[in-house]
């Protein structure tokens, strides 16, 4: 096998896909690394472990979450349609509801890892969404994304890449436990010391496994992962889509954001936000 090909693991039923994205040799062993397609998770496995199937297999674990997937973009279209409360007059004017228009909250999904964050664009403009993405490694995060955002100016911004416990840690609540947690927390320290208001700017942060409560009380809306999880690639995405397409006088219902994610409230958890969607009128006869 080589790097570049797609595996399963024996000894976990074949249930998830991955990437070979490095091989060294330990102890005379070769040791394949591997990185989850859909997944948020590095691995290593030894060779007996692996089985390389072809780049479309689907494990059972991936079924599942594609039919999730398939599932939130149904309900997400479905819910989109019912945005806002019309109403026939308003003082003397007369407003025709085809005559309403509407801006969702800008996204700025900052991510460690270019695949994922290609998957993750991909789906934000399924779901119509205004995003722009940039790859930058967890370490660098907190050092360029107060100057991405004055560039970008979001209403939303995503930190996430990879994370996870160091094998056999004990203490969930130590940083040093944690691969990349600690650069997620100084992105939002990095993002507070720039704008304190959590309705102004809504912050997403962690990956896989990361250390949830602290980067709450970092300062953002959301985190990963309050059981210590994997979380799916594409649960930023769906975090953001509620929060963009939920009117600005509401609070959005954590629970209702959480009901779209793909982990549910094992790998994604948060506090009350308010929504970034501005509704207009009347629309502009020359836009099409």
């Amino acid at each position: 096998m080589k790097i570049g090909d797609t595996v399963v693991r024996k000894s976990y039923g074949k249930d998830v896909t991955f990437k070979i994205i490095d091989i060294r040799e330990e102890e005379n062993q070769i040791i394949y690394v591997l990185k989850g397609i859909n997944i948020r998770i590095i691995a290593d496995a030894k060779t007996e472990d692996l089985e390389e199937v072809d780049s479309d297999y689907v494990g059972e674990q991936d079924k599942i979450f594609n039919t999730r997937i398939n599932e939130t973009i149904k309900r997400v279209m479905i819910n989109r349609a019912e945005i806002g409360t019309r109403f026939t007059k308003v003082g003397k004017i007369e407003q025709k509801e085809e005559l309403f228009f509407g801006r969702p909250g800008k996204i700025l999904h900052i991510d460690g890892d270019n695949n994922y964050l290609n998957a993750c664009l991909k789906v934000y403009k399924q779901l119509n969404l205004d995003a722009v993405g940039r790859a930058i490694a967890e370490s660098e995060q907190s050092s360029k994304v107060v100057d991405i955002v004055k560039e970008i100016r979001p209403d939303i911004v995503v930190l996430t890449g990879h994370d996870g416990l160091l094998r056999n840690s004990k203490d969930y609540l130590n940083l040093n436990n944690y691969r990349n947690s600690k650069y997620f927390i100084e992105a939002v320290k990095q993002l507070r010391s720039f704008n304190s208001s959590y309705d102004e700017l809504v912050i997403f942060a962690g990956a896989c496994q990361s250390c949830y409560e602290n980067i709450l009380d970092a300062g953002a809306n959301f985190a990963s992962s309050p059981n210590r999880v994997l979380i799916h690639c594409l649960d930023p995405v769906f975090v953001c889509e509620k929060i963009a397409y939920t009117r600005i006088d509401k609070v959005v219902s954590i629970s209702e954001v959480l009901e779209n994610t793909i982990t549910g409230n094992k790998g994604i958890g948060g506090l009350q936000t308010r929504g970034k969607y501005r509704e207009g009128y009347p629309k502009s006869q020359y836009i099409t």
